[in-house]
């Protein structure tokens, strides 16, 4: 079956339904119009979508891995979240800490957290929701709780979680932070509050406020995307900003992608070139930065 051509338009139209006030309906009438049809936007919805058959890269059972859910003290609610380190493990390692996007702690996140593991880290995927109760397996239901969520809160649970980290047995105290989309920005800011993080990744994430910068220690790696009007125009004032405060960063815009690029689970925005090169980018940071 050929895929059906999918617009820069049909794309933002999804970044306005997940990340700003379009409703579903909305969103699938826009859609209709800019498919010409309901059974065209019937079809290519799932392809903007993401789909979570296609989330495991790395499966649960890898022997290579060592894997289980743990808990934690949060800001007021106990956090809960998944804790992932090499099978062989063979004394402490660096830790980093995955922080999931507007769906909470899916089967993605999973994925992607036992991807850094495999890399020679401890790893922690946070679930931001469990002060709610947990993510739930309905995305819509996942994306309005995320809503819902104190700012505040989410900051105090990050730096908790930091702390967490910093005193576990199988670390060596040395923590980085990695986020996307909802979780880049929660990156950005858990940057701020948090003088002990010692690098931070965010893939088109929010930026912090630059009133804020100067509070910031740990070396920050900013991916961003080149189709991703919402998120890039705050990108100038935060480089201004931390280049005026003399800290450590680096800026990457991967041309002709999409936001929400390095997931893998949607068809229409992953795009496997810029999502490898960050990767690499990725990892080769986080060694560098928590060696």
């Amino acid at each position: 079956m050929t895929r059906p051509d999918i617009t820069q338009a049909m794309i933002d139209a999804y970044d306005e339904y997940t990340h700003l006030t379009l409703d579903r309906r909305g969103f699938m009438e826009k859609l209709t119009k800019l498919a010409g049809s309901g059974a065209a936007a019937a079809t290519i919805a799932p392809l903007l979508a993401a789909n979570p058959a296609a989330a495991e890269i790395v499966p649960a059972d890898d022997p290579r891995l060592k894997g289980a859910d743990v808990s934690w003290p949060g800001a007021t609610e106990e956090m809960t979240g998944y804790l992932v380190h090499p099978a062989d493990q063979n004394g402490k390692l660096p830790t980093v800490i995955v922080i999931h996007e507007n769906r909470g702690l899916n089967a993605h996140i999973r994925d992607v957290a036992r991807r850094v593991a495999l890399e020679g880290f401890l790893v922690l995927a946070p679930d931001y929701l469990s002060p709610l109760g947990g993510t739930p397996g309905d995305e819509e239901k996942a994306r309005e709780m995320i809503g819902k969520l104190d700012p505040g809160q989410v900051v105090v649970d990050g730096v908790a979680t930091v702390d967490f980290l910093q005193n576990h047995e199988l670390g060596t105290g040395k923590v980085g932070a990695m986020g996307f989309c909802w979780g880049g920005g929660a990156v950005n800011n858990l940057a701020v509050a948090e003088p002990d993080l010692l690098a931070g990744v965010a893939y088109y994430g929010r930026q912090a406020d630059a009133a804020d910068v100067p509070k910031i220690e740990a070396a920050l790696l900013l991916h961003y995307a080149g189709q991703d009007e919402r998120i890039n125009a705050g990108i100038d004032a935060y480089k201004a900003a931390l280049e005026a405060a003399g800290k450590d960063f680096t800026v990457y815009i991967y041309e002709g992608a999409q936001h929400a690029f390095n997931n893998d689970t949607s068809a229409a925005r992953y795009d496997k070139a810029a999502a490898d090169l960050a990767w690499g980018r990725t990892i080769a940071f986080f060694k560098e930065k928590l060696a």
